[in-house]
């Protein structure tokens, strides 16, 4: 069945244009319809990002979400990590996080977790988009029995302690200037104070939200600033986090970045010594770098890889009970400790392991040369541009000049309108050469 409405992370796009106050509150009465599971009084759990749109989306959630007898907990600002593991740690029935994630402040977008904290699953998604499209007026709660909407405090004290206790209790960052770049976004408070009660010197920018400035020039997709940054307060490391703190890329001593493949290869490498890692392997996606694999071959640890997106990540390791997994963006999944991809808990295991290591960042976290690799995106705006027969060809070419030699991957986002074309292999200039070339066909094509 087609989805209508959810794609690889929620359901997502531009505030007020598709995610409206009618859209959210749609979803609030029929995810609160599905999720009404017995005579008790059901909860759910809604925090967001800084977005402007967030105050909008949120009122419309809790007006649908009360309708059908819900009763409602507002966070504020708070990182969706936080949001799987509060939804689960307060008994709520279902947990909300508005967030457009890395994308820019005129997107929005809403992200749903079942009462065990985790995303919910194709089916859930379906059975809400069917009920969306109902007359769902016969089903809405009677006068006495509506919901109530309360804000509470103290998540973010919560979600820090979670945070601290993913390390070992004795463990200090004592000794490391650490710069800690919050996208303006979710993480604007709980990542600087975090890691000032792990007793690092912290440096924080991107942690002056105004509801338009999230992913602005900073951020994970974004790093240049951090990288100045850490340059210019000769900083130990870098933390980059996206809008809302699911994603993370890091900076050396030197300003360089360091992509989510290298920090899954220091996670894995230290899990591995210690005992902690499961059966010996690491799940990554089709984007993650064929370096990545060969390193991770070199220490027994296989690699696993799925279809782009967290979910298909974290849907592989619970099936098959891996506890590490990720994406070369920065999406890191500490299944151990969480229910999606965590930002500043990948953070504090590398800042362990630098710790333990006693080096400098820049020899504890390059621990394989990438093949080139190229990722460009052509943005589009309608059709599918996919079917044209000039970009096949052009697809069709660059498999068969790769040949065994890379790695090719062309394929549509599953959050925006923009078809991302990967190739990898040994020699840089035909990867770039293929790339260009199937570019240049969507790039026609969409015109």
């Amino acid at each position: 069945m087609t989805r209508k409405y959810f794609g690889t992370d929620g359901i997502r796009g531009r505030a007020n244009g598709v995610i409206t106050p009618e859209l959210a509150l749609n979803v609030g009465q029929a995810a609160g319809l599905i999720f009404r599971r017995g005579d008790h009084r059901h909860r759910v759990l809604i925090g967001k990002d800084t977005r402007l749109s967030g105050y909008m989306i949120e009122t419309a959630l809790v007006a649908g979400f009360t309708s059908v007898g819900m009763d409602v907990l507002l966070t504020g600002p708070i990182p969706t990590p936080a949001v799987g593991m509060l939804t689960r740690s307060m008994r709520a029935d279902l947990g909300v996080m508005i967030s457009a994630s890395h994308n820019p402040f005129d997107d929005n977008g809403i992200k749903l977790f079942g009462p065990d904290g985790f995303k919910l699953s194709d089916q859930i998604e379906l059975e809400i988009e069917g009920l969306m499209g109902a007359d769902l007026t016969k089903k809405l709660a009677k006068s006495a029995d509506l919901g109530r909407a309360k804000r509470i405090d103290g998540v973010q004290d919560r979600y820090i302690e979670f945070a601290k206790r993913t390390l070992p209790r004795n463990l200090s960052l004592g000794g490391l200037r650490v710069v800690v770049d919050c996208a303006h976004g979710a993480g604007y408070r709980v990542a600087p104070e975090a890691l000032r009660e792990l007793d690092a010197e912290v440096i924080a920018i991107g942690v002056e939200p105004d509801g338009f400035n999230i992913n602005r020039e900073c951020g994970s997709t974004e790093p240049a600033a951090l990288c100045q940054k850490v340059k210019e307060m000769r900083a130990d490391i870098g933390i980059a986090l996206d809008g809302d703190a699911d994603r993370v890329l890091l900076a050396d001593e030197r300003g360089r970045v360091i992509d989510g493949d290298q920090l899954l290869a220091v996670i894995a490498q230290s899990w591995k010594e210690d005992g902690r890692l499961a059966k010996d392997g690491v799940v990554a996606t089709v984007m993650s770098n064929l370096g990545l694999e060969r390193y991770l071959g070199t220490l027994g640890i296989a690699l696993m890889r799925t279809a782009v997106g967290d979910r298909y990540v974290l849907d592989h390791m619970r099936t098959h009970g891996y506890n590490l997994g990720g994406e070369s963006s920065g999406h890191i999944i500490l299944s151990d400790h969480t229910t999606t991809g965590d930002g500043l808990l990948a953070a504090l295991q590398v800042l362990a392991v630098v710790k333990k290591q006693g080096q400098p960042v820049s020899q504890v976290c390059h621990r394989f040369d990438l093949l080139p690799q190229i990722l460009k995106s052509v943005r589009y705006r309608s059709g599918r541009p996919l079917e044209n027969p000039d970009v096949r060809s052009a697809i069709k070419d660059a498999e068969a000049r790769l040949n065994e030699r890379g790695r090719l991957i062309v394929r549509p986002s599953g959050t925006e309108p923009v078809i991302r074309v990967m190739a990898e292999g040994e020699d840089k200039m035909l990867v770039e050469e293929v790339v260009d070339g199937i570019v240049d066909a969507l790039t026609e094509a969409a015109a």
